[in-house]
């Protein structure tokens, strides 16, 4: 549902994002200079389970009720967006931005599917595997190819968009493919086909996050408590409504009600507590600073980025612990 590539920068002002670089990123807009409380906010996003919760709170007004001008922006493609390799990239690349709030970690949405007679990531050397280059899917493979003791250079990796991989897939044009919902899906409609990997298996690997640029976070601290604000009111809102919010999420995904409900174990959605505990420094998967460490890492050894860039100052957990519990 998302398109996660390596971000791309803009003068971004706010974006939804995730995790694995944070290449939700190019779904980010700017705001006048003067930074007044009535300024148009731009809330970038794209297709993914975590990120549809923002369009359940502009369809409530929510974004309205904690005193925001809020335009959202939906990108079709992954790679218009930003995950939190993307932010690490762009942060590598001189970028001020800050990510405030954790939406959600991939449970499961994303996957490595392969054709039948492929029955683990081992069985891939060799084969074809379409992946679109840069995104959230492209690290699990190199996760998953990782600890099958491969390397990349021990596929044949054919670069395409996340929605064309999945086709090609389909088609019988390539023998794997990493794609996230709903676009795995489209790949395991393929005869035999299955699942050899998924985001399951690398808990924390791919949160997705809300980042602003940082001049938004010191100029207008009240608009970034808002949007924090928002998110919790909106996960509320839908505990209490979960068809209606169900209805609002699969239209935007261009699925049916049902269709959508499945993606629900596959995407963890991040409550107030799972904020503060994944913000908490900490040394496992589970904790953003050493996450962002070994996303770092992983990036410079396979040449995604030369310059590792400072992660000091990039969590901001203040506007979490400021919002009130649920």
């Amino acid at each position: 549902m998302r398109s996660r590539p390596l971000g791309r920068l803009t003068t971004a002002l706010i974006c939804a994002v995730s995790l694995f670089g944070v290449t939700a990123l190019s779904a980010c807009s700017s705001t006048s200079a003067d930074g007044g409380s009535g300024d148009k906010i731009t809330l970038g996003f794209s297709a993914w389970p975590g990120w549809f919760v923002w369009e359940v709170a502009d369809k409530q007004g929510l974004f309205k009720k904690n005193n925001l001008n809020v335009e959202m922006k939906y990108f079709d493609n992954y790679t218009d967006s930003q995950t939190l390799n993307d932010t690490l990239v762009s942060v590598s690349g001189g970028a001020k931005e800050t990510i405030v709030l954790v939406n959600d970690n991939s449970t499961g949405n994303d996957k490595i599917v392969a054709r039948n007679g492929i029955a683990s990531i081992a069985d891939l050397k060799g084969k074809k595997v379409a992946v679109e280059q840069g995104t959230v899917d492209h690290y699990l493979l190199l996760l998953a190819l990782q600890e099958a003791k491969l390397t990349e250079k021990d596929v044949e990796l054919i670069p395409m968009a996340t929605a064309d991989a999945a086709a090609a897939f389909k088609s019988g044009q390539v023998d794997a493919v990493g794609a996230f919902q709903p676009f795995a899906d489209t790949a395991l409609s393929r005869e035999g086909s299955r699942a050899i990997a998924t985001s399951l298996e690398f808990p924390g690997a791919i949160p997705d996050h809300l980042v602003l640029k940082s001049d938004l976070v010191k100029n207008r601290p009240e608009a970034a408590q808002g949007l924090v604000n928002t998110w919790f009111d909106t996960l509320k809102w839908i505990k209490e409504n979960k068809d209606a919010a169900a209805e609002i999420m699969a239209k935007r995904a261009a699925v049916s009600a049902e269709d959508y409900k499945k993606y629900d174990a596959g995407t963890t959605i991040f409550t107030r507590q799972q904020n503060l505990d994944a913000f908490t420094p900490g040394t496992t998967a589970e904790h953003l600073n050493h996450q962002a460490t070994s996303i770092v890492t992983f990036m410079v050894n396979t040449g995604l980025i030369k310059n590792p860039p400072v992660i000091d100052g990039l969590f901001n957990d203040t506007f979490v612990k400021a919002a009130a519990p649920q």
